[in-house]
């Protein structure tokens, strides 16, 4: 699918979400004239009126990024509560319109709050267009062009990544944990081949490794693979958060030395908080020492790996045997869309085929290799290729890279204000991808000492600036402590959509400086 960018004037949200309800008004009016089908066209037209009239498309920096009620008031306010009747159309517009309201703008030049922000246009018209198509992509069967697609994304992916284009696979899953969990399969499938047929009872103990600022989803996945969270050894990180190959290597032996199997070691690029990436090159070393699988996390900053001028940072990532990226967080891909990689082409199909004879029949009259469903451990799995793919079709690969890029400087300028300005307190000198977190120290508490209660109340000051911007509507950032660092600080996220601004930056110092004046 390609736009004919001749539409229209309008190079809005709702232009373009307009142009897509007309052109599909068109294509349904002229193949078939149920009532049906016109109330549907006539519903989303009103729905788009309603996303005008309340200005969800509007990232102008004067509107509240969340009118926040708690959970009484919402309640009160909104018509929850399901009937046995049906409700009217002006109940079910006012439920919409209220919903909006209500809900947190993502969009707003003001959210920091998560690793997500915001939403691109291109994004927005292909997730509406796969919902519109509403099919699941297990066998080419039901899903031509989303195969097409997903492969291709897959193809681009590997490629960009540095795998190599006769050697790697992918798929895409409903988010990051999901992901890292498919690393961790195909690890324990390669150490222990029999788990397959005969379960775990028959294996050794196996233990995985992960950095102790890594995602909790591999304590996760532990679990529900069975090999218990108490076999997910911490590695130690320096000062930035990141993984030390030296505890990585101690741990690897204290494990052999306890009669277990050593098999997994999830590197970070990008962790959650402090956005820190592991030295990948070191940690590959060790892996092929000690044979075992080198799964990168790259969730957060596997985008950096668009920019030329920060690519560097993910040196070593080619080298492993696979890896997550979310390109719904930095990228501003809609909600979900989370890509696992693999080094080798068949390994997907190996661990996870069943071969369910009623969906993936041999006998069918077209190629069945594209058939990509029995490779997931999924049945029905939705489509998240076409909103992404669309997206690198419309903005191009350098198009990408000058959203990252302008993100990244974005993060830098950020850190050098809040260094030059009284009051900010960095909680790192740098930082190595989209994340900056530091504290606000209001004026009645600089100069003195810092004692344990002073640092309890710079938590609290954290806290209470927070509610202050949320109950105001004016400001989401997020705050976090960390397990050697008790202290909870802000922890600002700077991502490509909407994108950001010297002016919103400073946006963000003014508000922390306005709410935090008198506490």
């Amino acid at each position: 699918m390609v736009f004919d960018r001749s539409f229209s004037s309008d190079r809005s949200f709702a232009g373009h979400a307009r142009f897509v309800l007309t052109r599909l008004k068109v294509s349904v009016l002229f193949t078939m004239d149920e009532p049906g089908i016109n109330d549907t066209i006539e519903l989303l037209e009103r729905f788009l009126k309603i996303l005008k009239e309340e200005q969800v498309f509007d990232q102008n920096a004067h509107h509240p990024v969340v009118r926040f009620l708690h959970p009484s008031e919402l309640h009160k306010e909104i018509p929850i509560s399901l009937h046995e009747e049906s409700a009217s159309d002006e109940e079910i517009e006012r439920a919409i319109r209220q919903t909006i309201r209500y809900s947190v703008k993502t969009s707003s030049p003001h959210f920091h709050n998560q690793l997500y922000a915001g939403i691109d246009k291109y994004g927005l018209i292909g997730s509406w267009l796969t919902d519109v198509l509403n099919t699941s992509i297990y066998t080419y069967e039901v899903a031509p062009v989303f195969t097409l697609m997903e492969m291709e994304i897959i193809r681009k992916s590997a490629e960009l990544f540095g795998y190599p284009a006769d050697n790697s696979d992918g798929i895409l899953n409903p988010g990051g944990s999901l992901s890292n969990m498919y690393g961790m399969v195909m690890a324990r499938f390669r150490k222990t081949p029999n788990v397959k047929e005969l379960g775990l009872r028959e294996s050794p103990q196996l233990v995985c490794f992960t950095s102790e600022q890594g995602h909790y989803s591999i304590v996760k996945a532990a679990h529900w693979l069975g090999l218990g969270v108490n076999n997910v050894y911490k590695v130690q990180t320096d000062e930035y958060g990141r993984m030390k190959p030296n505890d990585l290597r101690r741990l690897v032996k204290k494990s052999r030395d306890e009669n277990k199997l050593p098999f997994f070691v999830n590197a970070t690029c990008g962790s959650t908080v402090l956005g820190a990436i592991d030295p990948l090159e070191e940690i590959y070393a060790i892996c092929q020492e000690e044979e075992l699988w080198f799964h990168v996390d790259a969730c957060l900053g596997g985008s950096v790996i668009f920019s030329k001028k920060y690519q560097h940072r993910l040196l070593g990532i080619a080298l492993s045997d696979s890896l997550a990226w979310n390109p719904h967080k930095m990228l501003g891909v809609p909600l979900q869309c989370s890509l696992f990689l693999v080094k080798h082409k068949a390994a997907l199909d190996t661990v996870n085929s069943v071969k369910a004879k009623y969906l993936f029949q041999q006998d069918k009259f077209y190629d069945v290799t594209w058939d990509v469903g029995d490779k997931s451990v999924q049945c029905g799995r939705k489509v998240d290729a076409m909103k992404f793919w669309l997206m690198w079709k419309a903005r191009g690969t350098s198009g990408f890279e000058q959203s990252v890029e302008k993100a990244m400087y974005c993060a830098e300028y950020f850190l050098k204000r809040i260094k030059e300005t009284p009051g900010f307190r960095p909680v790192l000198s740098e930082y190595e991808c989209n994340n900056v977190c530091f504290w606000y120290i209001p004026p009645s508490m600089r100069g003195q000492e810092e004692t344990p209660i002073w640092w309890r109340d710079i938590s609290r000051v954290t806290t209470k600036i927070k509610e202050s911007m949320v109950l105001d509507g004016s400001l989401m950032i997020g705050y976090t402590p960390l397990p050697n660092l008790l202290v909870n600080f802000f922890r600002m996220v700077v991502s490509c959509e909407p994108p950001p601004t010297e002016a919103s930056m400073d946006y963000v110092i003014s508000q922390i400086e306005r709410f935090g004046a008198n506490l």
